[in-house]
């Protein structure tokens, strides 16, 4: 996990290079991504310039870029490369490379095959920039996984960065966007799409269900990114996804000869995900941390965290706060590297809103529309607020092969299912594969506990208390002005109202205001993010954000003076 720079000089209308003292500046303000070593890199004939910033998880000693066959052919990626080993045994046996870090089979691959088709080689997450030769290449990860923005200044220079904050004021008149997943660039190209799976179309999901392999690919998903030279542990919310990623991990560290540790957080010793952490940690035994954070700190780190997520999202800020938070701890115990469970609820509809899907078919388009738009909710969430103090975050459940096992499995066997208890359970298909007599991944009370969104599980007070003082800080007027101040996603409580704020200062231009995706609940009338607004919900709060929404929509509907 590192920080990526780089700057594509051929479209440019003018012959002048970019100062690379100016681009290692721009790259400095995502130092916190990449604290170990930075390294750099302009093409004398070309002008291409690549940047890095490194967290070193793989050959800890050696900085970006990196070479490969002659001084003109350099790399610099941010993510992991799970099966390196494999490549250089195959695709790259006989080739001569220099490290044992995944990163370096890069730019061999792309020498050996010189198009971005290659990508498909690569089982892992990456943000990377090449420069090989004059030519000049970068591409994101299938599912944006890793971060990555692109923006063109007013000389059409292109700039990517894993962060906006680097290029934002530089590029902002003109264009910048997200970095398409799945895609790579070359000016010669433009952005080409390079994945194309069968899961990709609803249509496709025609799989009879198959426990065996659901369980088997996402043990293999965990044990490849337990890869690191460096200290690993486990987020553990005592949720299903992170608790059977964590039982896992301790399974496969335990045969190994390690112990592993977990972490948890929220508002006090009796949040709901604390008390379950706690449960899960004591049974699969690990070595395990609580923190809590005070409403109050989560209030006064706003502006911080908007600046670091760079989203003014209500859901992304409200679960990223304690995230935030609990990564600092974790950064501070020497530990670099987490898994975590995010994906799963995307894959399995695992959202208590899916509970309302009318039919199979909607059911498993709104499956796939959440796990291709994950780069802008959980997966950008995970990132951003871990990398604010250099901890990467390892996803199993958006492992390629795992995806196509599940994703192409009949939505009819992935729909909520009811319960002996009488309760509908979400996930169904997921349990089933885990639900194992003898030696058993999890508590029963875990295995087949419901869904609660983490913004929620870490205290149900974080929510209500933090749109009560978002509430409190804007007046009727100033928001009766919210569809002419931002035309672009109008906010629609004073919640949103109060987050877009902050973000505008941090990021004043209209194209950073468009990078922004809104998480809204399907199915429901409530569009409160909260999993409590939906009446699957055991302890609902069918009002949640409903009064004031319904206040302040009167607010925004009255005629205003000439």
């Amino acid at each position: 996990m590192c920080g990526i720079f780089a700057i594509c000089q051929c479209p440019a209308r003018t012959g002048k290079f970019f100062d690379l003292e100016k681009a290692k500046e721009l790259s400095n303000r995502q130092y916190h991504r990449g604290p170990d070593f930075r390294g750099f890199y302009q093409d004398s004939l070309s002008g291409d310039i690549l940047v890095h910033e490194r967290l070193a998880i793989m050959d800890l000693g050696i900085s970006h870029p990196l070479q490969g066959s002659n001084e003109r052919s350099q790399v610099i990626h941010n993510g992991e490369i799970y099966n390196h080993q494999h490549l250089r045994d195959h695709e790259l046996k006989g080739v001569h490379l220099r490290t044992s870090c995944d990163s370096e089979v890069i730019i061999f691959l792309y020498e050996k095959f010189r198009d971005g088709a290659f990508c498909n080689l690569l089982d892992g997450v990456f943000a990377f920039a090449l420069c090989c030769d004059g030519k000049f290449l970068t591409a994101r990860d299938p599912i944006g996984v890793k971060q990555m923005y692109f923006g063109v200044d007013s000389d059409s220079r292109f700039f990517f960065s894993n962060e906006m904050k680097s290029i934002e004021d530089v590029c902002g008149n003109t264009r910048v966007s997200p970095f398409p997943p799945g895609h790579y660039y070359t000016p010669e190209t433009g952005f080409v799409r390079y994945f194309e799976p069968l899961w990709f179309q609803p249509k496709n999901a025609i799989n009879p269900l198959d426990l065996c392999s659901l369980h088997d690919k996402l043990v293999a998903a965990v044990h490849k990114r337990l890869m690191s030279d460096a200290p690993l542990g486990v987020l553990l919310s005592g949720g299903l996804d992170s608790s059977l990623v964590s039982s896992i991990a301790v399974r496969e560290m335990s045969r190994r000869g390690y112990t592993i540790h977990s972490f948890s957080i929220g508002v006090d010793h009796n949040s709901p995900d604390v008390v379950a952490a706690r449960k899960v940690a004591d049974f699969i035994g690990t070595i395990h941390h609580e923190f809590y954070f005070s409403i109050q700190e989560g209030i006064r780190n706003l502006r911080k965290l908007i600046w670091h997520l760079e989203s003014y999202d209500v859901t992304s800020i409200r679960a990223s706060t304690p995230m935030y938070f609990l990564s600092e701890k974790i950064r501070e115990m020497g530990i670099k590297v987490v898994l975590s469970g995010e994906g799963a609820d995307e894959i399995f509809g695992g959202y208590l809103y899916f509970h309302n899907a009318p039919n199979n078919d909607e059911f498993q388009k709104e499956t796939i529309d959440r796990v291709l738009h994950l780069y802008t909710s959980d997966c950008l969430r995970a990132d951003k607020s871990s990398m604010a103090h250099s901890v990467e975050v390892r996803v199993p459940f958006l492992d390629k092969a795992f995806l196509e096992e599940a994703i192409l499995t009949e939505p009819a066997f992935k729909r909520p299912q009811i319960l002996d208890c009488g309760r509908s359970c979400e996930k169904f298909a997921l349990r089933s594969a885990f639900n194992h007599d003898e030696n058993p991944y999890l508590p029963a009370e875990i295995l087949w506990r419901q869904k609660e969104q983490f913004s929620d599980g870490v205290g149900y007070d974080w929510i209500d208390k933090l749109m009560q003082h978002c509430s409190d800080q804007i007046s009727d007027e100033e928001f009766a002005t919210a569809a002419d101040q931002f035309p672009i996603n109008t906010p629609h409580s004073k919640e949103a109202f109060y987050m877009r704020k902050i973000f505008h200062e941090h990021f004043p231009s209209k194209e950073a205001a468009a990078t922004v995706r809104k998480w809204i609940p399907k199915w429901q009338k409530n569009q409160d993010p909260s999993g409590r607004a939906c009446t699957a919900h055991l302890q609902a709060s069918h009002d949640i954000g409903m009064e004031k929404l319904e206040e302040t929509e009167k607010i925004a509907q009255r005629p205003r003076k000439a």
